[in-house]
């Protein structure tokens, strides 16, 4: 019968020490005096313990991972991005961590703070906030190479890929305006992150220049899910005089506002018109198709790593800033509207 290989808890009983002892010694964290860390690393070498090798190779940054850090795995297009960079880490022979803050600033700095104890080679973070980002500068004064993806943080240079926010919502407000509609709604998220701002400016901007004063009533503020999306919704058009269209700044939101729509009775785009930000696989599969602001997602995640790849090869260059445009892609969920 082979033999069982050895844990954490036979080298610490050969040892004659704790299992909290042995791992301190075995992970290089904590104090262990020098007598008994070599005692312990004995133990492990004559049971043949491998747990502590890879901990190690970890820590002193001699495996190949980089680390990613987004703001909700769960969203299509994150997802999208994760796939994209895997596949490119691979290439490289790299391997890939993952973590979702949840677009919760102390879960980001938790995650980065957990991943950089593993001597991770480089980051690519989405960051939930440009105001609180002393752990995003702490990795810059340590020469860890960074790349921000689809946000950026203001007084950090580093390689950054995002897109023409601003300029895509305001691509669809101005086609909303030329098909008619004055009330104009919109579903955003959290103005703390940087691309529901410059979304929500796209919006306001666009509505100045078409000569609508932006009204407050018409904006309706939602988490970045379908749940939320869907109440969010609800509240927007149960008011007595609700918007004839809306704008929806994420592909999650879009879904949110398809299901409160059915469950209001209220069609597209006979009742109301719709234009989403972000394209995503059922948008051409409901009836009527969605009109959306598309993002070129499967260039995003691939122009992120390949910046990541030529700092880690050594490539001694400025930072750089990507900026990808965007399309709008009409379809069926718009309607003319002689009068807002």
């Amino acid at each position: 019968m082979a033999q069982k290989p050895a844990t954490l808890k036979d080298v610490a009983a050969f040892a004659n020490v704790s299992r909290a002892t042995a791992a301190r010694a075995l992970n290089s964290y904590g104090y262990v005096g020098d007598e008994t860390a070599q005692r312990v690393r004995d133990a492990a070498e004559k049971l043949g313990y491998r747990g502590n090798r890879l901990a190690q190779a970890l820590r002193n940054g001699q495996l190949p991972i980089i680390g990613c850090i987004l703001g909700d795995i769960q969203n299509p297009f994150f997802a999208r991005i994760a796939h994209d960079i895997e596949v490119l880490a691979r290439g490289n022979r790299y391997n890939l961590i993952i973590g979702s803050s949840e677009e919760q600033l102390e879960q980001e700095v938790s995650l980065l703070a957990s991943l950089q104890s593993l001597s991770i080679r480089g980051f690519i973070v989405a960051p939930t906030s440009d105001e609180n980002n002393f752990h995003l500068r702490r990795l810059i004064e340590e020469n860890v190479p960074l790349v921000l993806i689809d946000r950026v943080v203001q007084g950090i240079e580093c390689d950054s890929v995002l897109v023409d926010n601003e300029g895509g919502a305001r691509k669809a407000i101005e086609y909303l305006i030329s098909m008619g509609h004055r009330r104009i709604g919109l579903l955003q998220d959290d103005t703390r992150i940087f691309t529901s701002r410059e979304r929500l400016s796209g919006y306001q901007h666009a509505l100045v220049a078409g000569g609508i004063t932006p009204d407050d009533r018409m904006i309706s503020v939602s988490q970045s899910t379908v749940e939320h999306a869907i109440d969010a919704t609800i509240r927007l058009f149960s008011q007595k005089v609700p918007p004839t269209a809306l704008f929806t700044v994420d592909s999650l939101m879009t879904q949110g506002a398809l299901l409160a729509f059915r469950a209001m009775g209220i069609s597209i785009p006979h009742d109301v018109s719709l234009v989403g930000f972000d394209d995503f696989n059922l948008a051409t599969f409901t009836d009527p198709q969605i009109t959306v602001v598309a993002q070129p997602v499967s260039e995003i995640g691939l122009a992120a790593a390949r910046l990541l790849f030529e700092k880690l090869s050594g490539q001694s260059r400025p930072s750089e800033q990507i900026r990808f445009e965007t399309r709008l892609l009409v379809r069926g969920s718009v309607s003319r509207r002689p009068e807002g």
